[in-house]
Parts: C-alpha cells; structure tokens; sequence
C-alpha cells in the first residue's frame, strides 16, 4: 500500500459521507441519519481539513527542502490561485443554471440568496469570501489558509514547529471568544444585500485553522522523519488509544441525547456555549483529536495487537479506507467536491418541483449519486483504464500535487 492510497481512501469515504448529507429532500431521509456524526462530534468537514493541512506539510516541506522557500512558496501559491478559479467557476456555473432552470432563484433562494449577476456588490463578497453560498465553504477556508502557509512550513522546518502551534492555538482562543467580531461586524453592514444577508460562511476560519495548521506541522515533521509513527503507535502501547476511548464513550451518550434534545434546558445551554460547530469549538476540538488519535492506532498498531478483535476491527477499518472506489474518488477530491455541488443543486431543485418522493425514491435516488461522484475522477483517468481493458501497461496516476477536496 503506497504512502497516499489510505489518505485517498479516507477522503473518498468523506466525499461520500458528506453527499449523503448535504442531499436535501422535504421530509428528510433515513441515510442522512446512519453515519458518524451521530455518534461523535465528527464530521466529515474536520477530516478534510486535517487531511488537506497534512498533505500540505508533507508535499511543500519537501519542495522546500529540494528547491528553497521561494520555490515553494510559488508553488503553494499557484496551487491556491488554482483553487480559487474551482471555487469561482463553481459560482458562476450554479448562477447560469439559475438564469435558465425556471422557477430555480425560488428554490435556492436559502442557498444563494438573491444573488445574481446584477449585484455587483454581492458578486464581491462572493469574490473576496465574504458571502459563501451553501456548500460552496469549504474551498475558500482552503485558499486562506494556503496563503499563510509557506511561512509556517519554513517556520516547522526551522524547528519552530512548537512557536506554529502555540499560535495556532492562541487563534484559536480568539475565535472561541468571539474576538473576529471588531472586524466582521463592519465587514457584514457594508457587504449587506436587498436580502438582509451581509457576511456569509458555515465555518469560522480562525477557530478552524487549528484542524488544518496542526496537521501541516504533523505533515511536515513526517517529512523531516522527525516523527516514528511505530514507536507512538505501537502494539504494546495501549494509553493513548485508551484515553481516546475514554473521551468518545464520554461524549456518546451527550452526542445522542443533544441529536433528540433531551437534555435539560439549564445543562443545554452551557452545553451549547462549548459546542459551536462553527468555530470548532472546544467538544468539537476534543471529540476530533481523541477519534483521530484512536484511529491512528488502529490503522498503525491495530493489525499487530495480540487481540484477536482488535486485529479483526484492524483489518476492517483499513478494508474500507482502501476500498478501490473511496481509493478512485479520493485521487481527484478537488474534481468530485466540486460536482458533488452539482448533483446536490440539481436534486434539490427537482426535489422542489416535485410531490414529496417515498423513502425508497429518496434511497434510490443516494445511491444513483454515489455512483455518479466517480464521472469526473474516472474522466480523468481515462487514459489508464483504456490501457488497463486493453491489456496495456497501466501508468500511475500523476501525483506531482496534493489533491484538496471538501466537507
């Protein structure tokens, strides 16, 4: 198994996941229900941004290393502008259909609100991120955070890896306080729109980046072998596995009963003062570390336990994060997120335009989904497939860039 297939494989399964959950059907859907988020603090979104910043210390650092910090702050660069034209194009793409779906301004209009080509003003924010359409956030937190990072991975080469982290950290504090508002709330009053709608974004940037510039530093000290995975996580070492097992068993029950609002009023709302998903807030930043903290275990040490379930829970886990299809769609993220928009938009037009659908329709309709996230991934690797059905050698998928993909 090569170095990146699991870390495709992951974000594959995280593509999946999250088209399961941003399909929107009137009255709701059964698989929406059965997936992780119900039972942890986790979502799909933290997984691609953890993901996203450890490729990012693992591929630059050593571009840094082999052509110098211009070179690859050049490159970080280009990368970023490249996500931007994904994320515009995106925009642009939903806002034709708009023009020409009948009926379609109406039914996006929680998404987009009025946004269309005659607001000049609203096409701004939309440019410099202020107003983020629904499910079209997760590039733009991408972009900021590649434009500070050379920096910081020069910084991590340096050895200053601890001085990142710190300030990652204090940023973090910020966000949880609130403290972006001295510049956002200026910010909402100018951008603000005939729809009462200024500032726009799913996603606190400053508590965020702790997801994305954490990893990097991981990334990055791996690619210095800086850090010995086996020695950390390793079979006979069993306290950090506990311990994160510890915080999971602790925030199920809470996850659960938050999920059908059983809590009392008065615990609820001091619960809720911690569990702002947002700003990544302070569950949210325990639940993630101790499930990614666990699951790098299992996956490094879990095969080599001398339990025979653990092995088998091992092996099942790696099964499904090496599945040939999560494999195929985590290769082009960057390609399938942005269609994953697409099939969304599309089915919760015609959803719109339709009489409420049954729960097999509604199942049926996922599934078809699914299946059609792999159109621009196998688009992409067509040469090597018609190679493959006809017996030729099969080229390796280029790699020369770390793919980044969303929620």
């Amino acid at each position: 198994m090569k170095r990146f297939e699991i870390i495709d494989g992951m974000r594959g399964y995280f593509l999946v996941f999250m088209l399961i959950n941003h399909l929107i059907f009137v009255g709701g859907y059964w698989m929406m229900e059965v997936n992780h988020r119900q039972f942890a603090f986790v979502e799909d979104a933290q997984g691609f941004v953890f993901l996203s910043g450890l490729l990012i210390g693992m591929v630059y650092a050593r571009k840094m290393i082999k052509n110098g910090y211009e070179k690859g702050r050049q490159l970080l660069f280009d990368r970023a502008f490249e996500l931007y034209r994904y994320a515009m194009g995106t925009v642009m793409a939903v806002l034709v259909v708009q023009l020409i779906l009948p009926d379609a301004q109406r039914l996006w209009y929680n998404w987009l609100g009025t946004t269309n080509f005659d607001e000049p003003l609203r096409l701004a924010a939309i440019a410099t991120f202020l107003f983020q359409p629904t499910f079209m956030d997760i590039l733009p937190q991408y972009i900021v955070y590649m434009l500070f990072a050379p920096p910081l991975v020069w910084l991590c080469l340096r050895g200053k890896w601890a001085h990142v982290l710190a300030g990652s950290l204090i940023v973090w504090m910020a966000a949880q306080l609130g403290l972006q508002r001295f510049l956002t709330e200026p910010l909402n009053a100018l951008v603000m729109g005939p729809d009462e709608q200024g500032i726009r974004a799913s996603f606190n940037m400053l508590g965020w980046q702790i997801v994305f510039f954490s990893a990097m530093v991981i990334g990055v000290l791996t690619a210095q072998n800086k850090i010995a995975w086996t020695r950390i996580f390793s079979p006979e070492k069993t306290m950090l596995p506990k311990v994160a097992l510890a915080v999971c068993l602790f925030f199920l029950p809470l996850r659960i009963v938050t999920a059908w609002d059983l809590l009392p009023q008065a615990v609820l709302d001091k619960f809720a003062t911690m569990e702002i998903r947002a700003d990544f807030g302070p569950v949210y930043l325990l639940n993630f570390a101790a499930v990614a903290t666990g699951l790098a275990w299992l996956l490094i040490a879990g095969p080599k336990h001398h339990n025979l379930w653990i092995r088998k829970l091992a092996g099942i886990v790696t099964a499904v994060f090496t599945f040939r299809f999560l494999r195929l769609l985590g290769r082009h993220s960057l390609q399938v997120y942005v269609w994953h928009v697409a099939i969304v938009y599309a089915v919760y037009y015609a959803d719109g335009r339709t009489p409420e659908l049954s729960q097999l329709t509604k199942t049926t309709i996922a599934v078809v989904c699914i299946g059609l996230l792999a159109l621009p991934a196998l688009w992409r690797e067509r040469d090597q497939i018609v190679a493959s059905l006809f017996g030729q050698p099969k080229a390796e998928p280029a790699r020369s860039k770390p793919r980044l993909a969303a929620r």
